[in-house]
């Protein structure tokens, strides 16, 4: 996963190690322990059947596929329930699955057990996605949290705040003044933590619709986590006028974490599946991703520039099929365009999302943003948005400024949410068509400023008279 560390908190950082404020690791509970994506053959058996929907999908998510005309296919039955007893029956504990991969993520002690695995008849093939750490840091205690925010955090000419330039910018302003800002629209947002969330007063009136964790082990609370989920929270959903108001006050939140703080591995990419799946089964309109992945604690795992085609990564190609299933995914494309691998990560390579760059407020891009094409030429990233730097609100409570396409993403996603309340008869396809058709670049795009920074007003005049209802 990536994350842009601003200078600040380098800083921060650096001086709590000086002053022996780092918490000592401790040894990984259970000893060393190991993990397999299992990859079964079929789903024949499968108990379920795509003419009784409701046994395996929330209303909310048949409606959502029936508004925009899509059936379903043989990825949204379920994997078959005798495989996993199979599984099950060789000692190991089953820990996940995606049923759009037929995978199932197992976790044992004994390698051999592992090897029973491999052998059984359901079972196409098994890999290794994490080994225990000798060692993690401990839990942390949550942060405490300012409950006010400071006299100079106001502006008063603004009924944004410190918010109103990332809003102004892609046109959110126009488009809230008409009344709309997320209302019935679901944004499902994919991260590592969102710690103070649930008692910070200004998140207080967030409609937040409910959360899970997909990480193994499971966090006692999702609020108890990291606060990079709060501060991407906050772009959306806060709602303080003249302080800070996000781009879809209006909209209801699932809060999902799929993030593991304690390391890199390829089981990051099950438990993101695992939280895209619920979120379609949940009925969310949008997935609001602010997470990436090319190089893993095992570097044997790492990804190639040539394997940045959409359908390599299980991450990628579960991300490639939402958009099918009526879900728009927004991603971050990445930090490291000052670094060597300069890439987009993934999932932001999968075709039929949005894959949000950073800019300046200058409009110029910001020198940390990935860059494209895919590995198989397609253009990316698909639009940008403020993200050197974004005002965003801390797990402490405090409004910063920080920098990263991890919080230009939230950004645009937010307004997604406005533009398909306003357009409700758009398919997921047509939503993302009309946000690449409005940006500044679209005439001429290309792979490091993609079509541009989109105007939301614009998507939303052209989308009153194309693709018509």
């Amino acid at each position: 996963m990536y994350r842009f560390v601003s200078i600040v908190w380098l800083l921060i950082i650096c001086s709590a190690a000086c002053l022996g404020g780092t918490a000592r690791k401790v040894k990984y509970p259970g000893g060393k322990t190991y993990m397999f994506r299992v990859v079964l053959k079929d789903k024949h058996g499968t108990p379920f059947s795509l003419s009784k929907p409701r046994d395996f999908l929330s209303a909310k998510s048949i409606v959502r596929r029936s508004r925009q005309h899509l059936g379903l296919d043989s990825t949204d039955l379920p994997i078959n329930p005798a495989y996993v007893n199979e599984i099950r029956s060789t000692g190991v504990e089953v820990v996940s699955h995606s049923k759009w991969n037929n995978t199932v993520l197992v976790r044992s002690r004994e390698l051999s057990r592992l090897k029973s695995v491999a052998l059984l008849g359901c079972v196409k093939e098994i890999r290794k996605v994490w080994t225990s750490p000798d060692s993690i840091d401990p839990t942390p205690a949550r942060a405490r949290f300012h409950t006010e925010f400071n006299r100079w955090d106001t502006i008063g000419q603004s009924k944004y705040g410190v918010a109103g330039d990332q809003i102004t910018m892609l046109g959110g302003d126009k488009v809230h003044r008409h009344g709309f800002r997320g209302r019935g629209m679901t944004i499902a947002v994919l991260d590592g933590g969102f710690m103070n969330a649930d008692l910070i007063p200004c998140m207080k009136g967030i409609k937040v619709v409910g959360s899970n964790d997909f990480v193994v082990p499971r966090s006692a609370s999702v609020f108890k986590e990291m606060d990079h989920g709060t501060k991407v929270l906050s772009t959306m959903a806060v709602d303080v006028p003249g302080t800070f108001v996000g781009t879809a006050p209006d909209a209801g939140y699932w809060l999902l974490r799929c993030e593991d703080n304690q390391g890199e591995s390829l089981a990051e990419e099950d438990y993101w599946a695992a939280a895209a799946e619920f979120a379609d089964s949940a009925g969310v309109d949008i997935i609001s991703s602010s997470l990436g992945f090319h190089s893993f604690d095992n570097a044997a795992d790492n990804y190639k520039y040539s394997q940045l085609d959409g359908r390599t990564a299980m991450i990628s190609y579960t991300a490639s099929l939402l958009a099918d299933k009526g879900i728009v995914l927004v991603n971050s494309a990445g930090n490291d365009g000052m670094a060597s691998w300069k890439k987009i990560n993934v999932p932001a390579d999968a075709p039929d999302i949005l894959t949000v760059g950073a800019v300046t407020p200058d409009r110029r891009n910001a020198s940390f943003s990935s860059i494209g094409p895919t590995a198989d030429g397609r253009i990316k990233p698909d639009v940008m948005a403020l993200g050197s730097p974004t005002a965003v609100i801390t797990g402490r409570g405090t409004i910063i400024k920080d920098v990263g396409t991890s919080f230009s993403t939230p950004v645009v996603a937010g307004l997604v949410a406005c533009l398909w309340q306003a357009l409700p008869g758009k398919t997921a396809k047509e939503i993302i068509r009309l946000v690449r058709e409005s940006a500044d670049n679209v005439a001429s795009p290309d792979n490091i400023y993609g079509y541009g920074i989109p105007d939301f007003w614009k998507a939303y005049q052209t989308g009153k008279e194309k693709y018509k209802n």
